[in-house]
Parts: structure tokens; C-alpha cells; sequence
């Protein structure tokens, strides 16, 4: 009878203990990523004194009806070595080029949806940005001189300008794939035959550029159109990260950061460990992995 009696203590402990004990709960199921997300680094490096890049970000997103694609306005530049107030040359040409197409482009579709500019358009509002940025440092700063590299994102359409030798890549599962090309001496020197890729890189003159900002006159400049797959990644960088990191190691890296602003903390990183002779400076757009961005 004692021992009756001790077992239903015991089981209705038990019930007690499992009612007052907190459910588990479900695991967290996190919902597609819907917008492209963007990270950016610069550093002085580790043989420079001033940081003569410059970095512009704009990003803006609109839900509701006839909502707006995502757009991302992502523009670098490097003030060139050896020219006068490199750091004031590239930050007047980053704000010249990005007040122009804010309000040339986004600012005119936010109210005037019906006269949204097409991919021709885009491509001239781009040109225009870098020429007017152009007069203008030609102007303010003679002798002045800066690269230049614009990128327009609107859902997973990419439009690029660019002069001088600051670069962009697509970043695929596969690597890097460069998309534009750098207005340099020995660039030119290898289209041409004569230098290999190895010779140029290890050229006196690798950094000197026939074209960039601050020039005067009209300038020639690159554009491209790229429709960016699902979960790939946009890079924008200066000579002080692709000239000092090896491009299967910048994938390696972006491919394993958990996100883009630990990407580019880790891409300066990397240049600085590998000498960090020139300024650093990196942005890193992830497109969404979902659609309907």
C-alpha cells in the first residue's frame, strides 16, 4: 500500500514538473532575402599618409502601390597619386556625379513614373555625370586628376560608367568576372600584344592612366548594361585592392562572409596583409537570392 502510494507521487510530480516546463520553441525560419544589400570599406592602407579614395552609397526602397524597383546608386573613386589635392578631387567628382543622377534619374521617376528614363537614357544621364564631374574638378582643382566608376541598380539591372583603372566585377559561385577595363598605359600596351598580363603587372608604369576625371575636354566613357543573377554579387573597387589581392582570393572572401559590410572589412583586410601600398577601398552588393525584388 506504502509503495502505491509513492509511485502516484511520483508520477504526479512528474506531470507537474512536464506542465510547467516551457514549451519548445519552433525553429526560426527565416524569410527569403527580398533586396539587395550593400557593404563598404576604405582604409588608408598601410605606406600612404591620406586616403585619397572616396566611396558614395544611396540606397531607397519603396513598398505600396506602383511601388519603385530597388534602386542602389554605388560610386568609387581614387584620387591619383602624385596629382594636386588627390582626396578633394575625388570627393568632388563622387558628389558631382551622384547629384546629378539623383536628380536626373530617381528624383524625376519618384513623381513622374510615366517618364521614366529607358536603358538609353540611363546610360546618357550616366555619361553626362562623369563629364560634368569632369568640368567640374577641371575647374575647381587644375591639375587635378581622379578615376571614376558609377553603378545605377535598379531591381537586378546594373548600368556602369567609368574611366580610369577602378574596377567592377560580377561575383558568381564560379569567381570574378571583370567587367570593365582600365584605361591604362600597359592595359593598352597588352590589347595591343605587346606586354602579357604578367609583364603589366609588374610594370613602372602600371598606374599611369590616359584616362580619367580632371583631363579637361570631353571625356570618352565606358559604359556597360548587366542583369545580375539571383544570390550574385556587384564589386566595386580601387587598384589598392585588386592590384594587391589575387581575384580567386576576393571571391573566396566575399563568397564566405555572412554579409556584404563583412566582406569589405575583410577584402581591406586582406590588402593590408598582403602590404597595403596604395588606399583601399571596396563596395559589395548582394542581390537577393528571392524574386520579386
Amino acid at each position: 500500500m506504502a509503495l502505491r502510494k509513492l509511485l502516484r507521487k511520483r508520477q504526479a510530480a512528474h506531470q507537474t514538473d512536464e506542465l510547467r516546463a516551457p514549451p519548445v520553441a519552433p525553429p526560426v525560419v527565416h524569410p527569403p532575402q527580398k533586396v539587395m544589400r550593400a557593404g563598404w570599406a576604405s582604409d588608408v592602407g598601410r605606406q600612404r599618409s591620406v586616403n585619397e579614395d572616396a566611396v558614395l552609397v544611396v540606397q531607397a526602397f519603396q513598398e505600396g502601390h506602383d511601388a519603385l524597383e530597388p534602386f542602389g546608386l554605388f560610386i568609387v573613386a581614387d584620387g591619383m597619386g602624385g596629382h594636386k589635392e588627390g582626396e578633394v578631387v575625388s570627393a568632388l567628382a563622387v558628389r558631382t556625379a551622384a547629384h546629378h543622377i539623383l536628380q536626373q534619374f530617381y528624383l524625376t521617376s519618384l513623381c513622374c513614373r510615366e517618364h521614366n528614363a529607358g536603358q538609353a537614357s540611363i546610360i546618357e544621364i550616366l555619361e553626362e555625370a562623369v563629364n560634368l564631374a569632369n568640368t567640374t574638378v577641371t575647374a575647381a582643382v587644375p591639375g587635378g586628376g581622379t578615376t571614376l566608376i558609377c553603378a545605377l541598380v535598379m531591381g537586378r539591372r546594373v548600368y556602369l560608367a567609368n574611366v580610369g583603372d577602378s574596377r567592377a566585377y560580377i561575383v558568381s559561385p564560379q569567381g570574378l568576372e571583370q567587367v570593365t577595363r582600365d584605361h591604362s598605359l600597359v592595359d593598352r600596351l597588352v590589347e595591343m600584344g605587346q606586354l602579357t598580363a604578367e609583364e603589366a603587372a609588374m610594370h613602372p608604369q602600371k598606374n599611369v592612366l590616359y584616362r580619367a576625371v580632371g583631363q579637361g575636354g570631353t571625356l570618352e566613357v565606358d559604359t556597360f548594361v548587366r542583369s545580375v543573377p539571383a544570390g550574385h554579387h556587384l564589386l566595386l573597387c580601387t587598384d589598392g585592392l585588386w592590384g594587391m589581392v589575387a581575384e580567386a582570393e576576393m571571391a573566396s572572401i566575399i563568397a564566405q562572409s555572412p554579409s556584404p559590410q563583412e566582406a569589405g572589412d575583410a577584402l581591406v583586410a586582406a590588402a593590408n596583409r598582403a602590404g597595403g601600398r596604395d588606399n583601399i577601398s571596396a563596395i559589395i552588393v548582394e542581390f537577393p537570392l528571392a524574386d520579386g525584388d
